[in-house]
Order: C-alpha cells, then sequence, then structure tokens
C-alpha cells in the first residue's frame, strides 16, 4: 500500500467529515436531537482523528538517526491507536452518556424534518468517503475480503479509515431510524434509544481497531500476502538453493526483511557476494518497500 494510497483515503475522509458536522450540528441545534447531537460530536471526533492520522504519516517521513537507526515508521502505528481511544471516549462514551441523560428526561423533538434531511446527506456524504476508502483498498486487497483484509492489513491509516467509515455509516443509519420513529410515534424515547446504540457501534469498531493496531504496535510481520509474494520471489531464484529462515517487520509502510538461505554452490567468496548482492538489487526491485534487508548465506537452519 503506498503512502499516496493512504494520504488519499484519509483526505476523502476529513473533507466528508468536516461537511457531515457542520450539517449535524446546525440540525442538532434546530431539533434538539440527542441522536443526532451524538452524530454530530462523532463526526467532530472523527475530523480530529482524521488530523492525528495525518500528523502520524508526516512524522513517519523523518529520516532515521542514531537513537532511530530503522527510522520512525511506526510512529504512525501510535496516532492510529490514539484514533481508537478518542473514538472509545469521544464518540462511544459521549453517546451513551447523551442517550442515557435524555431517557431520564426526555422532550420532544423541533423541526425533525430538517434532522432526517441532514442524516440522508450526511449518508450520501460518508458513502463517498467509504467509497474512496474502498477503492485504495481494492489496489491491494488481492482479491481477500474486507474483513479478512482489515484482520491481515498492515497499514493502520487504511483500516483505521475503514472502521470510522463503516461505524458512521452503520451510525447515520440508526439515527435516521431513531429520528423518523420519534417523528412518526411522537416518543422521544426513540431518538435517546438511538443515540445510545450508535455509542454501542462505536465502541464496537474501537474495541476492534484497538485490537488490531495493538498486534502492529508490538512488532508483526508484513502482509501475509506480501509475506508469501517475498518467499516466492526468492524461492525461484536461480542464486537461492533454499531459503532456511525468512523474517519480516511491519515498520510503518516500510518492511524490514532478514533472510537466511542456502545458496547454490559458490567456488569463491567473489562469487558469493555477487550472487547475494545481485538477490537484494533485485529484491528491492521488485519490492520497493522492503528498506532494511539483511541477507546470509548459510548451509543450517
Amino acid at each position: 500500500m503506498s503512502a499516496d494510497g493512504s494520504l488519499r483515503a484519509v483526505l476523502y475522509a476529513l473533507a466528508a467529515n468536516f461537511a457531515i458536522f457542520l450539517a449535524k450540528a446546525l440540525a442538532a441545534a434546530m431539533t434538539g436531537s440527542s441522536s443526532m447531537l451524538a452524530e454530530a460530536i462523532h463526526s467532530f471526533a472523527d475530523c480530529g482523528n482524521q488530523g492525528l492520522l495525518l500528523r502520524g504519516m508526516r512524522e513517519a517521513r523523518r529520516a532515521p538517526n542514531r537513537e532511530h537507526p530503522l527510522g520512525y515508521g511506526m510512529v504512525v502505528y501510535f496516532w492510529a491507536f490514539l484514533v481508537a481511544v478518542l473514538l472509545f471516549t469521544v464518540g462511544g462514551a459521549f453517546s451513551i452518556y447523551e442517550g442515557t441523560h435524555k431517557l431520564s428526561d426526555p422532550h420532544p423533538l423541533s423541526w425533525p424534518g430538517v434532522g432526517i434531511a441532514v442524516l440522508i446527506i450526511a449518508v450520501v456524504l460518508e458513502s463517498f468517503s467509504l467509497a474512496g476508502c474502498l477503492r485504495e483498498i481494492r489496489k491491494v486487497a488481492h482479491g481477500r475480503s474486507l474483513w479478512r483484509f482489515f484482520r491481515q492489513s498492515r497499514n493502520s491509516d487504511l483500516i483505521v479509515v475503514l472502521g470510522e467509515d463503516i461505524a458512521a455509516l452503520a451510525g447515520l443509519t440508526v439515527a435516521l431510524g431513531a429520528v423518523s420513529l420519534t417523528l412518526l410515534t411522537g416518543n422521544p424515547v426513540f431518538d435517546a434509544a438511538g443515540s445510545i446504540l450508535v455509542g454501542a457501534i462505536l465502541i464496537l469498531v474501537a474495541v476492534l481497531l484497538a485490537i488490531e493496531i495493538k498486534a502492529l504496535i508490538t512488532g508483526q510481520s508484513a502482509d501475509p500476502e506480501v509475506e508469501k509474494q517475498i518467499r516466492h520471489f526468492l524461492g525461484g531464484r536461480p542464486e537461492v538453493a533454499e531459503i532456511l529462515h525468512l523474517i519480516t517487520l511491519q515498520l510503518g509502510d516500510e518492511i524490514l526483511l532478514a533472510v537466511k538461505a542456502r545458496m547454490r554452490e559458490s567456488q569463491d567468496a567473489q562469487r558469493l557476494i555477487d550472487d547475494i548482492n545481485r538477490a537484494e538489487a533485485d529484491l528491492r526491485r521488485t519490492f520497493p518497500q522492503i528498506e532494511w534487508l539483511f541477507f546470509e548465506p548459510d548451509n543450517r537452519p
């Protein structure tokens, strides 16, 4: 997954969420809807989340130095994890609090038609954001299902945007149903219950995101599809007789690769060095995301 693809997905989401936040905030002020207020807070939090992701992507581009010899690529995982925490606290917890408060003190909505119109517009805008994210995912999914990609992808920015967009669409659907039921029945309890359900959805997505990003923070291998391609590439090299050991580590957009291999019969040290250098050069050319490469010849695992 290129950094450009991640950046496009984040910018799609930021533009959509900011427009949605403005519309929801205005509708919440006009209608007094608890579900609408929860949705406005959710969209505002999402704007902040995208800002954090952009900051992480910027920091990850810093050059390696003595204290960080492998660079700053993994800093994106910290910011992505913080986004998951904020989605839980600011989005989910506030929505549940607001809904619970309105259950204890329900009051009728004002201008509910305005709220419904804004929610429909928000669904359309959020769909554009999700479509942009899915377009970037299809470039690297290798035919995998969306759930499998979510579980296996090593691109924290992309899975966070995906999780946020899906949670947002689900929350909008719930809020639209809650406001509509309140309008039809005149019972504001539906609106309050909708706010609680929106909060539950956000918390569920936040927990799933936190689990995935935790694995990246603690050190995870490259995408299984990429690792499979690297292994297949090396196995087909004329210089390599057998791959004895292969380790990958995902560092943001970059990969660290360590290989121990039994080489074809070499008569002298210089030929062995040339074979390894040639294999390394072709590896880097075929897999440009490999930033650090350690290739060790051996005859035993």
